[in-house]
């Protein structure tokens, strides 16, 4: 999870994120769970085509969401919960802080 204090570590998990396909693929694979699910379970639920499906995971993976095993000839997809917990922190750390104040010459010039 350390790399996930880093804002560029951040900053790739919320760009893999922000495509409509990698966003329902990545939430399918929190709502497995732990297990996870192989390639073909994923293109059943979601029905993305293989290359597509394979394309959009390269990215969560390489986001550091998601990570896969091999299993015999299935490979398994298991959203990574460490990374996921990290964003959510990420973006949450400073919630309804306040903002520090401007001082009068910087607002007054805006």
């Amino acid at each position: 999870m350390s790399e996930f204090h880093d804002t560029q570590a951040i900053v790739r998990a919320l760009a893999a994120l922000g495509h409509e396909a990698r966003l329902k693929v990545f939430r399918l694979l929190v709502r497995a769970g732990e297990e996870g699910l192989t390639v073909g379970q994923i293109i059943a639920h979601s029905g993305l085509a293989p290359s597509t499906l394979s394309h959009h995971l390269l990215g969560l993976v390489s986001a550091g969401l998601v990570e896969q095993e091999r299993r015999g000839r299935e490979v398994w997809n298991r959203a990574r919960f460490d990374t996921m917990r990290a964003v959510i922190s990420h973006l949450n750390a400073e919630c309804c802080a306040g903002l520090p104040r401007v001082p009068a010459t910087e607002a007054s010039a805006n």
